[in-house]
């Protein structure tokens, strides 16, 4: 990896340093959006002319690289969506709203980001279920005990985030299946933050639902994957009807519908943006994630040491096992610290990142967050830590 590969950094001289909410794109990725717009740009599954059978094959080629990436069982359990959002709607208001009744319990934490929250509070609105919140340990990690104590009979759902976004503590998920399945439990898993750093293999894990988003994992945005076992996709309703996912329908409203995964992706979809996803995996494999994930940590260590020198930094997370860190300059409004950094070209996150009942946890509604990713270096951190050791300047430099 080079990173000449990522024109965003090159072209702009920036330190970047908000990987959790996206992404950066390597160049590869955007040769192929770009190529597709330039040489095929034909609607997937639609055309019976050569071009458009150019655009069928990658799109299913994409697809059969996210079986392997993930290390489904089949093509037919990847599902093409806008990102994790709709991918979480989608196992929420697709299957769980037709398999849940009164008093069930689905088991979250306070930790969770909005995607993996609304939907189950809409669902508890709808059909008058029971939502449970783990108890976390104090570094806010999830913990077997705490999962057990909480399980009853009324206990259907447990859906989690594999990595959250705030906090940077890696679940067990393995384990967690292994606990809910002897319950007749469904797992839901929310992979956002853990596809860009984690080898994930669905088979192994034996998760029933998971979601993620390219966008976070160098690729483009509007794209995301639904993975769902195929016994479960069978009976999942789609949320979209129109023109793809039905092979035919008649004026007395009777309609015959495709088999998984076309019945989910009614519509034209961001073709340009899934080939680019092809790319991106493309990318990663040659990488290693391995290698990805070991040039991580090293940074978030040393991020940690770095930051812990400075005696006017409130660090919430130092537990963290993803490369993810909280802090706050001390009586510092984060916004007010973004605003200041990016004076410096160094883009951070500041705000509540769409975890906003974890304030009740951590006892602050906001903070800055530096997410790491591969193109991340030492040297950048250092920068960092030179602008911070000046923050009194802060309010001068930014009013």
């Amino acid at each position: 990896m080079n990173r000449n590969d990522f024109p965003l950094i090159t072209n702009n001289n920036i330190i970047y340093f908000d990987n959790g909410a996206t992404t950066l794109k390597p160049r590869c990725v955007i040769n192929e959006i770009t190529k597709y717009y330039e040489s095929y740009s034909t609607n997937a599954h639609r055309g019976d002319y050569k071009l458009s059978h150019i655009t069928d094959k990658l799109y299913e080629e994409t697809r059969n690289k996210v079986k392997d990436f993930i290390n489904a069982k089949n093509s037919k359990e990847i599902i093409f969506t806008k990102g994790t959002t709709e991918s979480l709607n989608l196992v929420a208001f697709g299957y769980f709203l037709n398999q849940l009744s009164p008093k069930d319990e689905i088991i979250l934490t306070k930790s969770e980001h909005a995607s993996n929250l609304l939907p189950w509070y809409i669902l508890k609105k709808k059909l008058n279920i029971v939502i449970k919140y783990i108890e976390l340990d104090s570094n806010y990690h999830v913990s077997i005990k705490q999962i057990e104590k909480i399980i009853t009979d009324k206990t259907k759902v447990i859906s989690l985030a594999h990595i959250t976004n705030v906090i940077g503590d890696i679940r067990p998920i393995k384990e967690i299946v292994k606990l809910a399945h002897q319950h007749n439990i469904k797992v839901v898993v929310d992979a956002a933050q853990s596809i860009a750093h984690e080898i994930i293999d669905v088979t192994d894990l034996d998760v029933d639902f998971l979601a993620f988003s390219a966008h976070k994992m160098y690729g483009p945005t509007g794209v995301g994957i639904l993975y769902a076992k195929e016994e479960l996709l069978q009976n999942t309703q789609p949320l979209n009807y129109g023109g793809g996912m039905n092979s035919n329908f008649f004026e007395d409203g009777i309609i015959n519908y495709k088999d998984i995964p076309t019945i989910f992706e009614a519509g034209t979809p961001d073709i340009a943006s899934i080939l680019g996803f092809g790319a991106t995996i493309d990318f990663i494999n040659k990488i290693g994630m391995i290698n990805i994930k070991k040039h991580e940590q090293d940074l978030k260590n040393y991020l940690l040491k770095k930051l812990k020198e400075l005696d006017f930094i409130t660090i919430y997370n130092e537990e963290a096992d993803a490369p993810i860190i909280a802090f706050n300059i001390n009586n510092v409004f984060s916004q007010d610290t973004a605003i200041y950094l990016d004076k410096y070209n160094i883009c951070v996150r500041a705000g509540n990142h769409c975890a906003k009942i974890l304030k009740s946890l951590i006892s602050i509604n906001n903070t800055c967050r530096i997410s790491l990713a591969l193109y991340n270096t030492k040297d950048e951190i250092d920068l960092l830590i030179n602008v911070l050791k000046n923050y009194k300047n802060i309010y001068q430099e930014i009013l």
